[in-house]
């Protein structure tokens, strides 16, 4: 079978395409919605009731669609049709990263993810934004995730960059010297 990126390709291609050619296109607000049916379809017992050849695709939209916290637009609506109808919910997930890295580059940004042993107020976060887009260089779209094992301060992740100024990495690097 061809790889999940292989397959997701075309299908976000398009919908960025479909997104851009609309007059007044949103495309931070359909990255949301692609994302959230993203989730959705990541879903495992989703994916086992798409799989079932006794569920008809009508059945499967339904049910997605029904999960969705809001009602879908049109847009929405008709690139999940296409999916299911292609038989393609497995790669919804991968369809979502590279829609997500397409509006991204539109927009001159990127997605950070920051690792913190503790919450972070929005403050911090926000003095921490702006010390991160320069070291970067480029816009950041942040998000956060606690990791009680980073011990003490953070470790960003931005695409395949990692900034890595957690308590964690410092002992790590003091055992490396040590053993050297």
């Amino acid at each position: 079978m061809a790889e999940l990126a292989t397959i997701a390709r075309p299908y976000a291609e398009a919908l960025y395409k479909a997104c851009t050619d609309k007059a007044g296109a949103d495309l931070n607000g359909a990255a949301a919605w692609v994302d959230e049916l993203a989730a959705i379809a990541a879903n495992p017992q989703l994916r086992q009731l798409a799989d079932n050849p006794k569920v008809t695709t009508n059945q499967v939209f339904d049910v997605i669609a029904g999960v969705a916290r809001s009602a879908l637009p049109d847009l929405a609506q008709n690139f999940l049709r296409t999916v299911i109808d292609n038989g393609r919910v497995q790669a919804l997930p991968e369809i979502a990263a590279q829609f997500r890295a397409l509006v991204n580059r539109s927009n001159g940004s990127s997605d950070a993810v920051v690792y913190s042993a503790f919450p972070l107020d929005a403050q911090a976060l926000a003095d921490l934004g702006i010390t991160l887009q320069k070291r970067f260089g480029r816009k950041l779209n942040l998000s956060v995730q606690q990791d009680e094992t980073l011990i003490g301060g953070v470790r960003v992740v931005v695409g395949d960059e990692v900034l890595d100024t957690s308590v964690k990495a410092r002992l790590e690097q003091m055992k490396a010297a040590l053993t050297a």
